[in-house]
């Protein structure tokens, strides 16, 4: 053990003098070179440590000032391309995640203008539906309206009455009461109806319109007054003598609609 640690620092002495001993100039270089008759040689102007070939061994180990300074030289160039690629790439980076941020919006925003259209379309789709339905409910009802306009003046006939006057008199007897209670009695609170009231009478020309005028007013006074038939609903002709019959008489007719039947469907 202890020759291998003289061995060892045998070694480590020799490398460390050896150079010492190298860069010592020879005996002779203190004397002036010999006149040979040639002019000096130009000294070729000094390296750096790194330049031309590769260095020895040994160059390597008692220069590492130099060695620093080369790499240095040598690392700075590529430090400063790996800091502008890292630049770029933070640049390009950056310019990715806002055309990122950017299209994520604009597909949010187009999300929510598509949202918006659908519930703009499904409002006009159930609009027109209710309009469909509105004008389907109106085109029914103008229907209707149209078929009882077209029957308000279309009557049919009902029951008819005959009430006889003796010549000159308007009084009414009781069996023609009875007979006008009859008529008059179903009529309370209806509809859709009229009461044509005609008088006739025997004579000539204006007399028995005169005449005939006055039986027909009787008959309706007991109309309104006991039945409160409306006035409106009574159209009263005197008709004189225009009959083939002679005798003194009221005829009343009951004429009415489906005015009120239609209504109610």
């Amino acid at each position: 053990m202890k020759n291998r640690m003289f061995i060892t620092l045998l070694l480590l002495s020799t490398v460390l003098v050896f150079p010492a001993f190298a860069q010592q100039p020879s005996a002779d270089s203190g004397a002036p070179p010999a006149a040979t008759g040639k002019q000096p040689s130009q000294t070729t102007p000094s390296q750096d440590f790194w330049d031309g070939e590769e260095p020895s061994l040994g160059a390597l180990i008692f220069h590492p000032f130099a060695t620093k300074q080369y790499v240095r030289r040598h690392v700075q160039p590529i430090r400063d391309r790996v800091s502008e690629l890292e630049e770029l790439t933070e640049a390009n980076r950056k310019m990715i995640r806002d055309v990122d941020t950017r299209a994520q919006q604009g597909i949010q925003l187009a999300s929510a203008k598509a949202s918006l259209a659908d519930e703009h379309a499904q409002e006009a789709i159930s609009k027109a539906q209710t309009a469909h339905q509105t004008a389907a409910a109106i085109d029914t009802r103008v229907a209707a309206d149209e078929k009882v306009v077209g029957n308000i003046d279309q009557y049919k006939s009902g029951a008819q009455t005959e009430i006889r006057f003796r010549p000159g008199q308007t009084v009414l007897s009781k069996q023609a009461k009875d007979a006008l209670d009859e008529l008059a009695a179903p009529l309370k609170n209806q509809h859709g109806y009229i009461l044509e009231v005609q008088g006739f009478s025997s004579g000539q020309g204006q007399a028995a319109i005169a005449s005939s005028r006055k039986i027909a007013d009787s008959v309706v006074r007991y109309l309104v007054e006991n039945h409160e038939i409306p006035a409106y609903r009574i159209y009263v002709l005197a008709m004189g003598n225009a009959s083939e019959k002679s005798s003194t008489r009221v005829e009343v007719n009951l004429l009415h609609n489906d005015l009120e039947q239609i209504a109610k469907h």
